[in-house]
């Protein structure tokens, strides 16, 4: 089928349509930045010829040559055979204006605590010049902890992760948008290697991923490291450690931002005490909680 591909398809357009019936016909799933094989196609083929990615009108009647067709042609072939996510391949991932590398040690950028961060966590925090230090936990490749970084222009980072492999994809993009004088990578479980740091404000959008969950997760979430999505039987293993250890990092009015996916019910269970505050996201007030240092529910 590729053969005859590589012979018989000429112009952009004719790739477009035969990649989008080949990822249909494979029941791919899609859902690392874009959810349908259109939008898959033309993000994959557009990045490959090394086309502006949302200019596709102009170019789609472009004929290729047969370098460029193989090029093509042997993306759509590991996207389907492989069931790598479209970030794997192109080894990048976006989260609004901000371009991140990415590969399989880590898993692809998606938190909802990027918008917000955007909004430099407003009204919660008054002054965006005064956040003089800012925690991410679990920081994978990073982006959240460079996010942070130009949301609160005074602040010094501490990124962490129990990951090396990670780290390593993090220092990458700290390189690129040179910030290794503002933002320190730290290698610890949760809190374990930055005893007696304290922050404004600590982020967190740990593992979460149920048991249930991961037994069902489409292949091309199976691609992301394990570790980076299981959390026990219910997704909430992590969680429950940031919430009984955060209060020992926090100044008095700091602030805990943390993303848990669908597990609001399970969380308000287990901890009905907890005044939880719900942050609205694009995805609705299910998914990032802000606490105040003072309403925490357990300190050590």
């Amino acid at each position: 089928m590729f053969d005859q591909a590589q012979k018989e398809l000429l112009t952009l357009r004719d790739l477009m349509r035969f990649a989008v019936s080949r990822f249909n016909q494979a029941d791919l799933f899609f859902g690392h930045g874009t959810d349908n094989a259109w939008d898959e196609a033309a993000y994959l083929l557009l990045h490959t010829l090394h086309l502006p990615p949302d200019d596709l009108d102009t170019y789609i009647d472009a004929r290729l040559t047969s370098d460029e067709r193989a090029e093509v042609l042997k993306v759509i072939e590991r996207r389907i055979n492989g069931r790598l996510p479209a970030a794997y391949l192109t080894n990048e991932a976006w989260l609004g204006d901000y371009r991140f590398y990415v590969d399989e040690r880590v898993i692809v950028p998606r938190s909802h605590i990027a918008e917000l961060l955007r909004e430099q966590l407003s009204p919660w925090v008054v002054d965006p010049w005064a956040v003089s230090s800012v925690l991410d936990l679990c920081t994978g490749s990073g982006c959240l902890a460079i996010l942070a970084a130009h949301a609160f222009p005074e602040s010094k980072i501490d990124a962490v992760d129990l990951s090396t492999d990670a780290l390593a994809v993090a220092r990458r993009n700290v390189d690129d948008y040179e910030l290794g004088a503002r933002l320190r990578l730290v290698e610890s479980d949760a809190f374990a290697g930055i005893q007696g740091q304290r922050y404004d404000l600590i982020i967190s959008n740990p593992p979460y991923v149920n048991a249930e969950s991961m037994a069902a997760l489409p292949e091309e979430y199976r691609r992301e490291p394990e570790m980076a999505l299981a959390s026990g039987e219910d997704g909430l293993d992590l969680v429950r450690i940031i919430l009984k250890e955060a209060a020992n990092h926090l100044n008095p009015d700091g602030l805990l931002v943390v993303e848990i996916g669908h597990n609001r019910d399970e969380l308000e269970m287990a901890f009905p005490e907890t005044l939880f505050t719900w942050l609205d996201t694009s995805a609705g007030d299910r998914h990032v909680f802000l606490l105040r240092c003072k309403d925490l529910p357990a300190r050590t």
